[in-house]
């Protein structure tokens, strides 16, 4: 179940039907990493001008070397802020177009079933935010985690696993629920969902194509809760009846 709603995910990424979410995400992406690299690099410089000038008063003869080696560690630096702020990025431009993704799915694969209910503006906002601070959190903890030996590569699958998993499934869950029966399904059905948040962790593993990973997520949570909501049909049923207790 899970690896057939990664396989039909990943076919949505490149189908006609999505290809102008697709750009969208990839070139607004795009842009807002090189308007930080410019804005990062601007800030290195205004930092960092007043300590050089500082160190070296009237401009001696091992400036130019100085100079040099500064600016290799400045271009690393760029690079790993760059690095750290791709998911970030990516996860709050791509957080905007996830119900069109959705919409793609319910429409072209499961023409038969009734179509689940874009989010509101401010839910989708504030949703895009909790995509936002997941995959910081997740990242940064991660990050943390690389420097124990042992744990680091494993901490990095299971943080993100669990975090990618829990938010993409209630994002496509609350289409067709209350948040508070999103959250129980996704609770009731945790095994599934977390095993399927490590195929997303392993998809975001991998250089340049994680760019894709929310919509690559949105796809694969779409699916799966399409596919869990007929295998357990009587759990809107039983929550109703013990609404109405």
């Amino acid at each position: 179940m899970i690896m057939d709603a990664a396989r039909l995910a990943f076919a949505n990424l490149f189908a006609a039907e999505t290809r102008s979410v697709f750009w969208k995400v990839l070139g607004l992406t795009l842009l807002a990493l090189i308007a930080l690299w410019f804005a990062v690099r601007e800030l290195f410089i205004w930092l960092a001008l007043p300590w050089i000038d500082t160190l070296m008063p009237g401009t001696p003869e091992w400036a130019g070397w100085l100079t040099f080696i500064v600016g290799i560690f400045a271009s690393l630096g760029l690079a790993l802020a760059l690095a750290l702020l791709l998911a970030p990025v990516t996860a709050l431009i791509a957080g905007f177009f996830l119900d069109d993704v959705a919409e793609v799915i319910e429409t072209r694969d499961y023409p038969d079933g009734a179509p689940g209910n874009p989010l509101p503006l401010v839910a989708a906002m504030t949703g895009s935010a909790k995509f936002l601070g997941v995959v910081i959190l997740g990242n940064i903890v991660a990050l943390l985690l690389l420097l124990v030996p042992g744990v680091n590569l494993i901490a990095f699958f299971l943080v993100n696993g669990y975090l990618l998993g829990r938010e993409f499934f209630e994002f496509a869950a609350m289409r067709y629920r209350p948040p508070a029966e999103a959250r129980l399904f996704r609770v009731k059905h945790r095994s599934t969902v977390f095993l399927a948040g490590l195929v997303l962790a392993a998809f975001l593993a991998v250089p340049l194509l994680n760019l894709l990973t929310p919509l690559f997520a949105a796809g694969v949570m779409v699916h799966l809760h399409k596919m869990l909501s007929a295998r357990d049909p009587s759990f809107s049923a039983a929550r109703k009846a013990a609404a109405g207790a």
